[in-house]
């Protein structure tokens, strides 16, 4: 099938005040709290005041841990725009409010502008910082999210074992930084078919995560969701969807019901149902990603892409190649304004469209 799901690496944050890891509940009153904190500054401040700046980070991460990028971005612009005007350009605060920006613009699918972002955050660190600090590490992780995301694997490999590099120099085994790093690189590998060397390294930050996170933490979903990626990808549909469940009870209780990687969880359960040939209740749940998708995401999100491809595959094994081939054509049109022609999802849905026209 191909194309069908995305591993959930994270964007690391730098230096982020506020919020952490609040509940649903906390999300809302602290957003509440902040707009009420903004109003009055906004009345009292010069609309370059640095406590401006702050109200409108702090309101743009509520948003952005609600999996409401949009207006993540919105504000997390209006803070950028004060600190370029009031600050030095190589101050480690701009840094942090460029990887923010780049973060929000990665999970929108604009992957050129949070390149651009991610290398402005870069910039200014590798000239302020020690050549192992942990916030370069963070860049390099982050420079290599974007690459991979955009398929090019062996960049994104590259900037990947920097951070792993600088993470084992400066943290102990048991940190979660550096099982996310492991986590990372073993996505990586998951995406360029090397299915035993993805799995060494999903294993060895999901052991990291067991001994120091509690067992509903969010990261230790992901986690679960990866390893089933990989067990997906080597044939062993039911270990995968082990693997995809325990993901989603964790998520049930610690994520927002509109959240964006619901659409994740679901797809990657549909693709192991789809590979097991249970192709109704692959539908049911590709059908429950993509309407979640279609809310929370914009048009042309890879995200959709991959939701619209998989369904068209499902009506392809059920023999429906006109509705097969509607879904494959909308998946290729949004995978063509994102990534380069020569990405592997969109050669696979180009020889799928010839492969239906060909049954019609």
């Amino acid at each position: 099938m191909g194309c069908n799901g995305s591993a959930m690496a994270v964007n690391s944050s730098l230096n982020k005040p506020g919020l952490e890891r609040d509940s649903k509940t906390e999300y809302t009153q602290a957003l509440s709290y902040y707009e009420q904190d903004l109003e009055i500054k906004l009345k009292t401040l010069h609309p370059d005041h640095p406590d401006l700046a702050i109200c409108y980070n702090n309101i743009a991460e509520v948003y952005d841990n609600t999996g409401e990028y949009s207006k993540a971005l919105e504000f997390y612009e209006k803070s950028l725009d004060i600190k370029e005007k009031i600050l030095p350009p190589n101050h480690d605060e701009l840094a942090s409010c460029y990887n923010n920006t780049a973060g929000v613009y990665d999970n929108l699918g604009a992957y050129s502008k949070a390149l651009l972002f991610y290398e402005k955050s870069h910039n200014i660190f590798r000239k302020t910082l020690a050549p192992d600090h942990p916030n370069l590490a963070t860049c390099y992780n982050n420079i290599g999210l974007v690459y991979r995301n955009m398929g090019n694997y062996s960049k994104a490999l590259e900037f990947y074992e920097k951070d792993l590099e600088i993470n084992r120099k400066n943290l102990p085994r048991d940190s979660p930084s550096l099982a996310t790093s492991y986590n990372n690189i073993g996505s990586l590998y998951c995406n360029m078919g090397e299915y035993a060397r993805a799995l060494k390294y999903h294993e060895t930050g999901v052991n990291i995560k067991e001994q120091i996170l509690a067992p509903n933490d969010p990261s230790l979903g992901n986690s679960y969701n990866n390893i089933g990626l990989v067990y997906d990808k080597m044939g062993e549909y039911s270990k995968a969807l082990e693997f995809y469940e325990k993901s989603l009870l964790i998520k049930e209780k610690s994520v927002s019901p509109n959240h964006p990687s619901w659409g994740a969880s679901y797809n990657n359960i549909g693709s192991a149902l789809y590979h097991m040939g249970d192709y109704s209740k692959a539908l049911t749940f590709y059908h429950k990603s993509i309407d979640l998708s279609e809310k929370t995401l914009p048009p042309n999100h890879l995200d959709l892409a991959t939701s619209y491809n998989n369904i068209g595959s499902v009506y392809d094994k059920m023999g429906e190649y006109s509705k097969a081939l509607s879904f494959y054509e909308r998946s290729l049109e949004i995978f063509a304004k994102s990534v380069p022609e020569a990405h592997p999802c969109i050669l696979e849905l180009k020889k799928n469209i010839e492969l239906v026209q060909g049954k019609l």
